[in-house]
């Protein structure tokens, strides 16, 4: 019996009649549909399409004007998938229901150009092509608001009001108040296998920071972007709402999205950043990885701050990283060494926001750090103390853009990223973010009219 027809028994054997399947699109918003037993079957076996105006439309479901992969002048035919059963978990608030990941591929079972998930397996290929495993682990923050999806329309998104109030980082008398929420939103984690390691407040109303436990690198984005669409399915279910974007008031700290990296040797398993006898135990693998995202870091920042809001949160002093820096043990750095023994050696991405794709943010991360290997760089000294106070002094090829324009602009300017992620990413990712920029610039903002309409 084939893993196929093996898989199909035994759901037909526990009387399943339903599936979900989903995927992510180049925002990281997960669309999918629900699929009979049947269905399933003869996807697996012969495979299957969405219409690919999926991969040629923003978040808000409007079609791209300036992409060339798909569009009005293509005819939007199907954009072929396959289901990954290895991604298989059960719904627990839908009657245990089977849930799987798929992706997109080509009409000769290639790996998809533009497919977010795909571009993440291409990048770790190159990573086996040279003996390395690559383990992550992404911890988030978010807002939760005491509101729904029809009152903050009906507010305009304006005076929300918060799960809780005030700022009681890590603080654990709002823990115990809401332990109740708390142990089912634990358990509900565990049960969609994208279980939590440390969850706790954080500084601000209604503020909570998720740490996902550590996987490789694939499993982990797979759980990165889970753990973000059936968070905040999970609250609004309690007539609550999370939110992931990167700042959504001036009055706090922004939404982070940091990941946890490691290099192992996928020979023998030992880490190829840690050194015993090395300062700080920092091996010459774990600084060529290190410089190469301090190289890299600001053509792919669009990647990691993929949105107008994203940029809000990139402000000195607010615990977000202008520039690509590095130190020890440093929270003001964009890049932040971790350990002092094999096992927890690592090195933090400190830059990437909350509203990032976990799959881009994961390919740029490792890209850049597979190229300081590759071309034996080396960093820039080691920042002791606030980073901010010394960004200033660091050469412009360090220096991050302030908003997403000057990021996408960057992320072209870099051609050797055409040779990391293939042409068609390349065009499409860079023609995606400015279609952002130009839906922001279409609209007239409260600011606008409370600054104009009668003094101008």
């Amino acid at each position: 019996m084939t893993t196929i027809e093996a898989k199909i028994k035994q759901l037909r054997d526990e009387n399943i009649k339903w599936v979900k399947l989903a995927f992510t699109d180049i925002d990281g918003v997960h669309r999918g549909k629900y699929v009979s037993i049947d269905k399933f079957a003869t996807i697996l076996s012969n495979g299957a399409g969405f219409c690919d105006c999926v991969l040629g439309w923003d978040m808000d479901d409007q079609l791209y004007d300036n992409v060339e992969f798909t569009g009005w002048h293509t005819g939007f035919p199907d954009a072929l998938y396959k289901i990954d059963l290895s991604t298989e978990r059960r719904l627990p608030d839908e009657h245990n229901i089977p849930f799987y990941l798929v992706e997109f591929n080509t009409k000769d079972g290639g790996e998809h150009p533009i497919c977010p998930r795909s571009l993440l397996k291409r990048v770790l290929t190159k990573a086996n092509s040279m003996n390395i495993d690559v383990k992550l682990a992404f911890e988030y923050e978010f807002f939760i608001f005491n509101e729904t999806p029809e009152t903050v329309r009906e507010k305009n998104y304006q005076n929300l009001n918060h799960y809780t109030q005030g700022n009681f980082g890590y603080s654990l008398l709002r823990a115990n108040a809401k332990a109740d929420m708390y142990h089912q939103f634990l358990e509900y984690c565990e049960q969609m296998d994208f279980a939590l390691e440390g969850l706790h407040c954080e500084t601000g109303p209604g503020v909570w920071e998720a740490a996902i436990g550590y996987d490789s690198a694939l499993n982990m984005a797979d759980k990165a972007t889970l753990f973000k669409t059936f968070s905040k399915s999970f609250f609004q279910k309690q007539d609550l709402m999370a939110t992931f974007m990167a700042k959504c008031s001036m009055d706090y700290p922004g939404q982070s999205g940091h990941v946890h990296q490691s290099l192992y040797d996928a020979t023998t398993g030992d880490s190829l950043f840690y050194q015993e006898r090395a300062e700080h135990h920092i091996s010459d693998t774990m600084r060529h990885y290190i410089a190469g995202q301090q190289k890299y870091l600001k053509p792919l920042l669009a990647m990691c701050a993929p949105t107008i809001n994203s940029y809000t949160r990139l402000i000195k002093g607010f615990w977000a990283p202008t520039a690509a820096t590095w130190g020890v043990e440093n929270r003001t750095t964009a890049l932040r060494v971790i350990g002092n023994n094999a096992k927890s050696q690592r090195v933090e991405f400190r830059l990437g926001s909350a509203d990032a794709n976990p799959y881009l943010v994961a390919s740029a991360v490792i890209s850049a750090g597979l190229l300081g290997i590759e071309q034996q760089l080396k960093p820039t000294n080691a920042l002791i103390g606030n980073a901010y106070e010394q960004e200033d002094e660091l050469p412009d090829e360090l220096q991050l853009a302030t908003n997403l324009r000057d990021a996408a602009r960057d992320f072209q300017r870099c051609e050797e990223l055409t040779q990391v992620f293939g042409e068609d990413f390349f065009r499409h990712f860079y023609a995606t973010r400015m279609w952002e920029v130009r839906e922001y610039e279409r609209q007239v903002t409260d600011w606008q009219m409370q600054r104009y309409f009668e003094i101008i």
